[in-house]
């Protein structure tokens, strides 16, 4: 399970970075750094929101858009594991 939630990590991690790059933003993204303070902008977040339905091939459901599912990488992550266990139990 641990390289699981290393391999979500690390995928969200990703594209956060990629996001931050096309701003011309270098920043480092820990897992607890919250988005915002990296240097996201809300169109920003959509865009991740996209990039990680993309990614993980799912439709985040309208009742986990939430600002609190987007603070952080790690936030991001708990949510990603969750929708990805109910598809998978489905």
């Amino acid at each position: 399970m641990q390289a699981f939630d290393t391999d979500v990590r690390n995928r969200i991690i990703k594209l956060v970075k990629g996001i931050l790059e096309q701003n011309a933003i270098t920043a480092d993204v820990a897992p607890s750094t919250r988005l915002v303070d990296a240097g996201l902008t809300s169109m920003d977040m959509v865009n991740l929101m996209l990039g990680v339905e993309a990614e993980f091939d799912f439709t985040i459901p309208q009742t986990e858009i939430t600002p609190e599912n987007f603070q952080s990488v790690e936030t991001l992550e708990r949510m990603v594991a969750t929708q990805l266990k109910l598809a998978k139990a489905a």
